[in-house]
């Protein structure tokens, strides 16, 4: 493939911001698919947690070709929590799309992924999506972002960046934003123009550094990455560089190249292409493919450290076994090492005082996440309560931030104020315009455990939240995570209607009637700060006479169905989420009622 003809451009935006969409438009307009064939929506969200949610979780790859051009696409995630995706794919890019929402204007994870970039000095080009909104402000937003660009420092030569207007759901692209129709054509020259091609000496050793992974039943482990130097072919010998200075031969069994969102296989590739090549047993991301008679091995990712852990061990709950097929902690070990081999931001560490890992990522959504895929995979386990990771500093104890941004209506603004306010968030900006509010706070990363749930329910549902990591600062003191108790079950039964309706007035229930639960498990909220032992099997005592009104037909109010992030956000120290490939479960770790209070008096000695 001719190396000028190639570009390789990675597109990065906040979430929601049409990325995906984009993408979709992109390959249509290419002519990469026949007019009468059937097309999905988001095609590179291929992940069912992806097409679930509406976010991109992985980054992936794939191309088109535009006239005489090879277009190297490098889609990336939009949630902060997935910000190891992009440092690493970055390394393959060129070039780089910023997409920004023409009504929100740059948001927190636009900042993280431009300040990225800019530190690789790829040239930036602006896309300003979603200008057929009827708040959108085009201006407003190019002016937004060009004050962005002048934060992070950006070069001069960068600075004066390319930007152009679009809207991904109708499918068109102009630089006139006061049109309305078209295609992308306008896009597709800007990109050719504004992107070089990859530089790079195809007649020096081979170089290519591994960005992503993945996985053949077939081949097996599969490495991707942008060929930097050299030339690759299948059957070739080279050595794979280590991240800690060691070598390793392999030889290329396979090479491929990204078409569309597939893969077709090539005998040869070339300096600046992206390719998947097989070969290797044990390679990772930041390792060098290099050259054995010269090697030259390129310098790793620098990837940003985790701010939240959590314990992952095996299950030892009444129900253990009954729902899993994948059990012990060997079982649990194997796949947490798999998963690190693909996603750095991820470590893993096995507990000293007990059996089980501790794995540390970079927010609560990466980590539940990683769960969720887990037990759709038949994994049985439990996790404890999410903890922040805590540094020793010149100054005492160091806790991370988070630079936290909230766009809300107006009557909403003061509940979610207060609430912040008892999370220790310090408030940095707040804008109104037509009735709606964004503030940006300075808030501890402990203080947004379990806040997005509560954050929905204040606003009806209304209001936005984003998030990125803002360093480490003084450890802002205590922070309680709940002020009510819980119902915990006395023994092992079926819950009844007639008991869970007399429980009602006790609080608010998690379950409803004819479940099996087991003694120590969390079937509700206390409305007391304690705890409450409960028997949820208690049935109603019969008599051979009737009563009036005591006869009634049992009336029960919705329970609050808990999912997996409310779980986690949800529990204490002292208790655990047990997670299976059909049920999440909230329980004590003691499991024993004097067993919890022999703890209790414990720790209050303590």
């Amino acid at each position: 493939m001719e190396q000028g003809n190639i570009r390789n451009i990675a597109i990065i935006a906040h979430v929601d911001h049409g990325k995906t969409t984009l993408v979709d438009q992109l390959f249509r307009q290419s002519g990469m698919f026949r007019d009468n064939e059937v097309v999905e929506e988001r095609l590179m969200d291929s992940m069912d947690l992806e097409k679930e949610r509406g976010i991109t979780i992985t980054s992936k790859n794939g191309s088109f070709v535009y006239k005489d051009f090879f277009i190297n696409i490098i889609d990336t995630p939009g949630h902060a929590d997935f910000g190891g995706q992009v440092e690493r794919v970055l390394k393959m890019a060129d070039g780089a799309l910023l997409l920004v929402d023409a009504a929100e204007g740059p948001m927190p994870q636009t900042r993280f992924v431009l300040k990225k970039a800019l530190s690789l000095k790829i040239p930036v080009v602006v896309v300003i999506n979603k200008i057929d909104k009827p708040a959108a402000r085009c201006e407003w937003v190019v002016d937004q972002v060009f004050d962005l660009f002048v934060k992070l420092d950006a070069p001069d030569d960068i600075l004066d960046f390319p930007f152009i207007y679009t809207s991904a759901k109708a499918g068109y692209a102009t630089f006139d934003h006061t049109q309305n129709q078209g295609t992308m054509i306008p896009l597709f020259e800007l990109i050719v123009n504004a992107v070089p091609p990859p530089v790079g000496n195809p007649e020096a050793s081979l170089q290519m550094l591994v960005s992503s992974l993945a996985y053949s039943p077939f081949l097996g482990r599969l490495a991707i990455g942008k060929i930097t130097s050299g030339l690759l072919s299948i059957n070739k010998d080279v050595i794979v560089s280590k991240t800690d200075g060691s070598i390793s031969p392999a030889r290329i069994t396979k090479i491929y190249r990204f078409k569309g969102s597939g893969k077709e296989e090539v005998e040869t590739a070339g300096v600046g292409e992206i390719v998947a090549v097989a070969g290797m047993e044990s390679i990772t991301v930041g390792e060098t493919l290099t050259d054995p008679e010269n090697p030259l091995p390129l310098p790793g990712i620098d990837i940003d450290p985790p701010t939240i852990s959590m314990n992952f061990i095996p299950n030892d709950s009444p129900f253990a076994g009954k729902e899993g097929r994948f059990l012990t902690s060997r079982h649990i070990r194997e796949r947490l090492i798999r998963e690190t081999l693909s996603d750095v931001a991820l470590v893993v560490e096995e507990l000293t005082d007990s059996i089980g890992y501790k794995v540390s990522g970079r927010g609560e959504l990466h980590l539940s996440i990683l769960i969720e895929k887990m037990r759709r995979e038949g994994y049985e386990f439990q996790a404890t309560r999410p903890r922040v990771i805590f540094k020793e500093g010149d100054e005492g104890i160091l806790e991370p931030y988070e630079e936290l941004t909230i766009d809300v209506d107006e009557q909403y603004s003061g509940n979610v104020i207060e609430n912040l306010g008892k999370r220790k968030g310090l408030m940095v900006e707040m804008h109104q315009n037509k009735g709606m509010v964004r503030m940006i706070y300075r808030i501890p990363t402990r203080g947004l455990i379990g806040f997005r749930s509560e954050f929905m329910t204040e606003t009806k549902g209304m209001g936005t939240m984003s998030y990125i990591f803002d360093g480490y600062d003084r450890y802002a003191g205590e922070m309680k995570n709940r002020n009510n108790g819980t119902l915990v079950v006395m023994e092992e039964c079926s819950s009844v209607a007639y008991a869970l309706f007399n429980l009602q007035e006790r609080g608010q229930l998690f379950i409803g009637p004819g479940e099996k639960v087991y003694g120590g498990q969390i079937i509700g909220e206390h409305s007391r700060e304690n705890d409450l032992v409960i028997n949820p099997a208690k049935g109603k005592k019969l008599t051979n006479m009737r009563a009036s009104g005591s006869d009634d037909a049992v009336i029960l109010t919705p329970f609050r169905k808990m999912s997996l992030e409310d779980c986690i956000a949800y529990i204490n120290e002292d208790e655990l989420v047990e997670i299976t490939p059909l049920s999440i479960r909230l329980r004590k770790i003691m499991l024993d009622e004097t067993q919890r209070k022999r703890a209790k008096i414990a720790a209050a000695k303590a």
